[in-house]
């Protein structure tokens, strides 16, 4: 009886060894976890860090299968490209952004031209 009063001294308590090792497999798994969103996120987070970006693509315009327009910005300029299955080419460059002459009036409505036309005739 001594020697088995012995050995259940020396064995850890199941529920504290149990606990013990679900914390620690959860505590994997955080550290796991944390670690993909963190390689997942990892540009955005540079970004975020240091200066915007120069380059950007500030409007696209789909052509067809395989063409396209862009709108491309770096730092003050503007540039206009096109893409297709022959490659890329510089279209033209634009006025910066600031320099843009004003938006045209709003278009009428049908009805408000219409209505227009015929008093003129009259």
């Amino acid at each position: 009886m001594s020697n088995s009063a012995a050995i259940s001294s020396a064995l850890p308590d199941l529920g504290a060894s149990l606990l013990r090792v679900t914390g620690a497999l959860v505590a994997v798994i955080a550290l796991f976890l944390g670690g993909v969103w963190v390689f997942k996120n990892w540009q955005r987070l540079a970004l975020r860090k240091g200066a915007a970006p120069k380059l950007n693509v500030l409007e696209v315009r789909s052509l067809g299968q395989r063409q396209a327009i862009y709108v491309i910005g770096y730092e003050q300029q503007r540039m206009l490209i096109a893409s297709s299955a022959a490659g890329i080419a510089l279209l033209s460059h634009l006025p910066a952004a600031g320099d843009e002459p004003p938006a045209p009036a709003p278009k009428m409505s049908f009805a408000e031209a219409f209505q227009q036309v015929l008093t003129r005739k009259t």
